[in-house]
């Protein structure tokens, strides 16, 4: 390569607040009180605490190098498989902090909400539109919850037809999440394995789907990137046994304006809002799981959900065979409010478009690095393609080594090690909001470090080199974690 994205510029120590902090420093002014001093007894106030005297440009500088030590999709590629990193449009962000909206009270009454609960509302509607479902329940709060949600609702729905069932049929090709989601709800999860070709094979489904299994959950498209071609199939197979069919929709992004989750004979999906409509994602959240479902299915939906009679919103809460409240007020508002905010802008056939960017990105990325990284599956994929350390091993380097090194090239690492089915997995999602250029910087710098890898093996196993702490023991840093941060040369 020509030229690098990363560089070995400044990396600034900053020490913690109560290490940097000077008796008699101040950051601000505050009125001398007219108020006489109360006394307070002693044992109200407890024991001192040693609060840091700090300046203003102190605390300003603290946080600024704080901020410089982290790497975020507004600082580069984020390619994280599996996750859909892609850039926030900033007008969504603008929308949500509006004063009217971020200031609502979420116990306003209906008649003094009437603008907020209109967002809820045509965003429910907007969702069942994209979908192809019929209702929509806003409350959950993540993808696993949603996930959590729907498995509720499969529960509430089999104890309505009189017969609980006790199995739930999971492929290999499914998000980890979903295993747990359903043993909280009590199913046993049933591993469905996936084909040579790493997709569902209905005689297998049809094999393991019997009268005590209350359905199936997939990802489609699933984890290694490909669309399930049979879903209609092995959704009739699940539908003839009584049982229903929960869709993964994490990986919406590659299908919007393409599927109709209802013809492909879903049941219960959830969305990831802080995925595919462009909303903030990691950090721990806030995110946002909406559930979709078929109409059989919309009195199992939480409650309250907003509903219209004539020209007004309100809450509705009289569903008797709803599982309940899952969230507190009305799920994470603010995440909504995006998600309403990027739908406007985009429309139908922007949304449409995004999808098939994504999928355009990543198979360019196949393509081009299929001849210097191993592909296990070689098949047009979706919005991500799977590759391996497998053409590596020869020189004891592995997907970790690889990801280290992208560090020092400047880009956040992709997925690795996942999905468990590709031994040495790197997985790759590039999202529709890069460019070819910056897709073509990233995919040759891979290629220069697969030519380390034979060249050079120690400049990967070493790595990352240039970046503020060195490659840590992960397996002590697991065990015993340091809380302090480093004190030394930051090689902790």
């Amino acid at each position: 390569m020509s030229e690098q994205l990363g560089t070995s510029g400044l990396i600034l120590n900053e020490p913690l607040l109560w290490h940097k902090g000077k008796p008699g420093r101040i950051g601000m002014s505050i009125p001398t009180s007219d108020v006489p001093a109360a006394a307070i007894a002693a044992e109200l106030l407890g024991p001192a605490v040693d609060f840091p005297d700090l300046s203003e440009v102190d605390v300003v500088r603290h946080y600024t190098r704080l901020s410089q030590w982290n790497f975020g999709v507004d600082s580069g590629m984020y390619p994280l498989g599996s996750c859909t990193m892609k850039y926030n449009p900033k007008t969504n962000e603008r929308q949500a902090a509006t004063p009217e909206i971020a200031g609502a009270h979420p116990m306003l009454a209906d008649t003094l909400a009437q603008g907020t609960l209109r967002i809820l509302f045509e965003l429910q509607q907007f969702l069942a539109v994209i979908t192809g479902l019929d209702a929509v329940s806003l409350q959950p709060a993540a993808g696993a919850h949603g996930e959590l949600t729907g498995m509720l609702i499969f529960h509430a729905y089999h104890r309505s037809h009189g017969a609980q069932r006790h199995k739930i049929l999971i492929p290999d090709t499914a998000h980890g999440t979903n295993p747990a989601s359903a043993a909280l709800c009590g199913y046993k999860a049933v591993p469905v394995p996936s084909d040579a070709q790493g997709m569902l094979d209905p005689a297998l489904v049809a094999s393991l789907m019997d009268e005590d299994t209350a359905g199936i959950m997939l990802t489609n498209p699933n984890t290694l990137g490909l669309f399930e071609e049979r879903i209609r199939e092995i959704a009739a197979i699940v539908h003839a046994k009584g049982g229903l069919v929960y869709g993964d929709g994490a990986n919406m992004n590659a299908v919007l304006g393409v599927i109709d989750a209802k013809r492909c004979g879903i049941d219960v999906l959830h969305l990831n809002l802080h995925k595919t409509f462009s909303t903030p994602h990691g950090g721990g959240g806030p995110g946002a799981g909406p559930v979709c479902v078929t109409r059989a299915l919309e009195p199992f939906l939480p409650v309250p959900r907003v509903v219209m009679d004539g020209t007004a919103y309100r809450l509705d809460d009289d569903q008797p065979q709803s599982v309940g409240r899952v969230h507190a007020f009305h799920g994470n508002f603010g995440v909504l409010v995006r998600a309403y905010s990027y739908i406007l802008s985009m429309g139908e056939a922007g949304l449409k478009r995004a999808s098939q960017l994504a999928v355009l990105n990543a198979n360019y990325i196949k393509e081009q690095l299929k001849d210097v990284l191993h592909l296990p599956y070689d098949r047009p994929c979706m919005h991500e393609c799977v590759f391996s350390d497998l053409w590596q091993q020869e020189y004891k380097i592995s997907t970790v080594d690889m990801a280290k090194r992208l560090i020092d090239y400047g880009y956040h690492p992709p997925t690795i090690y996942f999905p468990l089915i590709v031994h040495g997995a790197m997985m790759i999602e590039p999202t529709e909001t890069e460019c070819k250029d910056d897709i073509d910087q990233f995919i040759a710098t891979l290629k220069t470090i697969t030519q380390e890898a034979a060249t050079a093996p120690e400049l990967l196993r070493q790595a990352p080199q240039r970046t503020k702490v060195r490659r840590l023991d992960e397996v002590l840093a697991a065990r015993s974690p340091c809380l302090i941060g480093p004190s030394g040369d930051g090689d902790q």
